[in-house]
């Protein structure tokens, strides 16, 4: 008996050493796959993308711009976000937007694994071939998708559910803002329970993950029913998760890191060589379209290698496990490329050049752009005071957008938080205490000892200081139930402020006099109101139809934002994208990007083409305009080049 058990011992572990041998040799294996399969993959990839661009692409997007105005939700904050996320409706939205992502992945991600284990003598005839049989196998690729959505949903759903109920337990009714900034103990020891929980989560999905690795391939290549190819690749994959892991995670690490390499090559290698050429158009321009040509090409084929390795990936994984072979079979030494090849790969440097070109011609030599101060110059002084706002009219800036809240007696007071907690350390909430008690409050000496008894200003006050200077941005932060009330108080103030200008405009000598001692006399057009509620829109436009509304938006679900009703859109600067500039440029509305300090990422959104730029650092801002303004055009040009590229 005991020999018996050695000789068993023996052959399991032969067996093991005879199948770890293909997996340390899996790089090796998915680079020659790579290789002998490359055109077909290439013609596979191009036929794939114009159908999903022409056909896939819009369709999905109808689809789900559809679903998501059935959500009855525009501009969503971060709170409304998360409350849309845990909703059943929303629940059921990520569930369709998922499902649409991965079977779109799934589909491309089949063909290619035909491509892989099926050559053929003509090249473009396969890469066809395996279009058409992935789009057959499509049922049964979605079926894959729901099982594999849903489970890893419904694995996320405990861990979502224990971190609300950790969030009601330590954080529940502290004003968000107030824990970004201040970062109190409870926030601490939040992060300190979620934290174990993510990592169980992510060790739970990426065991999951790796166990159904293979599922793909049996689907795709073996026509096996979903539920079956699942239970199969839990089976082949037995005992080899560590190996398989290494191997995604390197994958995954080359792939996620290749663009940014490019990137990086092109913006310290390519670009400091253009600023050696001279500045003549006939030199300059088309070594700027040369440029590009070359960045557009090295990205397109970064995102194929990209697809086609991620897929080989598991070509490879799938004939050394289930089949015992090192990789798909090469195709035939007397295999061709077919009549179409060097007409199909012709088109892409036909493409690329034609991007470049587009590229080229969208840079404008344009840098109108507006300096809002965030409330007011709150870098060197503290925010939403007198202080700020006179330091911001010092740093140049068009407007200075400030925080108002209503007190008690209704009265249009500066500041951003719905407590008095972050600035003077009372608790109490602003709306329960009067303009009278709320002027007692030194919202100063936190900043600084040169900033003590700097008090909390009215709306009045901060209009006064501005008067033919600069404009005010007047963001409206309501307490629940209180919007038009707070909207109807602004309009008051503002209308009140007009008459004060318009009795000062009629002691003046000149209209130059005027407007310095007294401002534009109508305060309702050299002001705008900013805010986060679409509801409030049309009832400012009903009351004043003169104040130009900003709306702000932390996020804008696609296809539910009516873009008609508002003067200018308010995003987040990292959420603003050359579509969001098309669809402004289409309604006829500004973008404003808000809250950047960054130079460089100011330098970009000029070029990119925001309205205006909403910032801590309106001297750094104003600087950077007029820095750019005393380039030449060729040289603005430039920037413009390298501002691309880091978008």
């Amino acid at each position: 008996m005991p020999g018996v058990a050695v000789a068993a011992t023996l052959v399991i572990h032969s067996k093991h050493l005879m199948t770890m041998q293909p997996l340390t040799h899996l790089g090796s294996a998915l680079l020659r796959t790579l290789r002998d399969h490359l055109r077909p993959l290439i013609a596979y990839h191009l036929f794939f993308t114009l159908l999903a661009s022409a056909l896939l692409l819009p369709a999905i997007t109808w689809v789900i711009r559809g679903l998501l105005a059935q959500l009855n939700r525009t501009v969503v904050t971060n709170d409304e976000l998360i409350a849309l996320l845990f909703s059943p409706l929303g629940l059921i939205g990520m569930l369709v937007g998922l499902g649409f992502t991965f079977l779109i992945i799934y589909w491309q991600q089949a063909g290619m694994l035909q491509v892989a284990v099926r050559p053929r003598d003509n090249h473009y005839r396969l890469a066809l071939e395996a279009l058409w049989l992935s789009t057959r196998r499509l049922p049964a690729l979605a079926g894959l998708v729901f099982l594999q959505v849903g489970t890893h949903l419904l694995l996320l759903a405990p861990f979502m559910a224990a971190l609300a109920w950790l969030y009601s337990v330590w954080l529940s009714g502290i004003d968000p803002y107030y824990l970004q900034r201040v970062r109190p103990p409870a926030l601490w020891y939040f992060i300190a329970c979620a934290l174990p929980l993510i990592a169980v989560w992510i060790w739970a999905a990426s065991w999951l993950y790796l166990r159904w690795l293979l599922a793909l391939p049996l689907v795709a290549l073996e026509n096996c029913p979903p539920w079956l190819a699942l239970k199969r690749s839990v089976s082949l994959t037995q005992g080899w998760r560590r190996s398989i892991g290494a191997a995604v995670l390197l994958l995954l690490v080359i792939i996620i890191s290749l663009p940014f390499l490019a990137t990086l090559l092109f913006d310290r290698l390519f670009t400091p060589m253009l600023w050696w050429l001279p500045e003549h158009s006939a030199v300059l321009i088309p070594a700027m379209l040369a440029y590009l040509i070359g960045y557009v090409l090295l990205t397109l084929t970064i995102t194929f290698v990209g697809i086609a390795t991620n897929a080989l990936l598991s070509a490879c994984l799938y004939m050394q496990l289930a089949h015992h072979e090192p990789r798909p079979a090469p195709p035939a030494t007397d295999a061709n490329a077919g009549k179409l090849a060097w007409a199909v790969e012709l088109s892409v440097f036909i493409f690329a050049g034609l991007q470049a070109w587009w590229i080229l011609n969208s840079f404008e030599i344009r840098d109108n752009v507006a300096v809002i101060a965030h409330r007011g110059s709150s870098i060197v002084a503290p925010e939403n005071t007198l202080a700020a706002v006179d330091q911001a009219l010092i740093d140049g800036a068009d407007y200075v957008e400030i925080d108002v809240r209503l007190s008690t007696d209704q009265q249009v007071m500066l500041y951003h938080d719905r407590s008095l907690a972050r600035l003077t350390g009372d608790n109490r909430e602003f709306d329960d205490l009067t303009r009278e008690q709320l002027s007692q409050y030194d919202i100063g000496s936190w900043f600084g000892d040169a900033f003590q008894n700097e008090t909390i200003p009215g709306l009045d006050e901060a209009l006064s200081l501005v008067r033919g200077k600069a404009g005010l941005m007047i963001d409206m932060k309501p307490s629940p139930g209180q919007e038009q009330a707070l909207a109807d108080a602004v309009i008051d103030t503002l209308n009140a402020e007009s008459d004060l200008r318009y009795r000062c405009w009629a002691t003046q000598q000149s209209a130059f006099d005027g407007y310095t001692a007294c401002g534009f006399p109508n305060a309702l057009l050299a002001t705008r109101v900013a805010t986060m509620s679409p509801s409030l829109l049309t009832h400012i436009h009903e009351r004043a139809p003169a104040l130009r509304v900003t709306l702000l938006a932390q996020l804008i679900l696609p296809g539910t934002l009516d873009r008609r009703e508002f003067d200018a859109l308010g995003l987040r600067h990292n959420r603003i994208t050359e579509g969001e500039i098309r669809l402004a440029r289409l309604y006829g509305y500004e973008i404003h990007a808000w809250t950047v300090n960054s130079s460089a990422r100011m330098s970009t959104l000029i070029d990119l083409g925001v309205d205006a730029i909403i910032t801590d650092y309106p001297d750094r801002l104003t600087a950077l305009i007029h820095d750019r303004r005393e380039l030449s055009d060729g040289a603005l040009m430039l920037v413009k080049l390298r501002n691309w590229l880091r978008q």
